[in-house]
This record gives C-alpha cells, structure tokens and sequence, in this order.
C-alpha cells in the first residue's frame, strides 16, 4: 500500500494551496484518511480528518489553527482525499503527511497504519 502525496511548493502569505493524498494497493472510502504536519524542529502534529460515519457521511474535523482556513474533502471515489488551504500563513510551513486507515481512526499519528513519504511547502511572509 502506498499514499503518494502531492501539491507542496513556496507560497505567500495569503495565498491558497491544494494538497491531495491518492492511495494505492487499497481502498480507504469506509475508513480514515487524515492529515498531519511536522513543522520545522517540532513533532508531527494533528492537521485535519475525514472519517467514514455511515449513513451520516464523512466525519471532518481540524486542529483549531486552521478551522475555517482549510477544508478536507474526499475525490468522486472516495479514496483520494484533499487538503485545500486558504488564508495560508508562515506558522503552516512544514512536511504534511497524509495518513489512512481502514477503520476507525482519530488524531494520534500512532492510530494509522499507512504513511504517505511527506509533502513540504513553506509559506513566506
């Protein structure tokens, strides 16, 4: 199984970037895809989610930094999943990894069995 991540790149303060996560090898529509970033010097942290809940669709939810700025969003076929990010800022320069699982997963890097190889973008101010 691989996640191949892509969209990363310089960038302006202000400026919108498009992230986007395609596994192979498995299919991840009913499970959990997420995001997570390591800025520089610092621990990977819990970026945004989207949660497969049944009849009540897909999960969302963020790390409050960026509530409001970026938005998770799955593809037509559910398995690739989307990071768009608006009102970009430099406090989100850093390597943003997509994570999946096949079940139930939350905000803990430790939950996810499969690891994209890290996208890096840096946000000048």
């Amino acid at each position: 199984v691989q996640l191949q991540a892509s969209g990363g790149g310089l960038v302006q303060a202000g400026d919108s970037l498009r992230l986007s996560c395609k596994p192979s090898g498995r299919t991840f529509g009913t499970g959990t895809m997420a995001w997570f970033r390591q800025p520089p010097g610092k621990e990977r942290e819990f970026v945004a989610i989207s949660r497969w809940g049944g009849v009540f669709g897909y999960y969302r939810d963020y790390t409050d930094s960026v509530k409001g700025r970026f938005a998770i969003s799955r593809g037509n076929r559910k398995n690739t999943a989307y990071l768009q990010m608006d009102s970009l800022k430099p406090e989100d320069t850093a390597i943003y990894f997509c994570a999946a699982d096949q079940y139930y997963s939350g905000t803990v890097p430790s939950e996810y069995d499969y690891w994209g190889q890290g996208t890096q973008f840096t946000v000048s101010s």
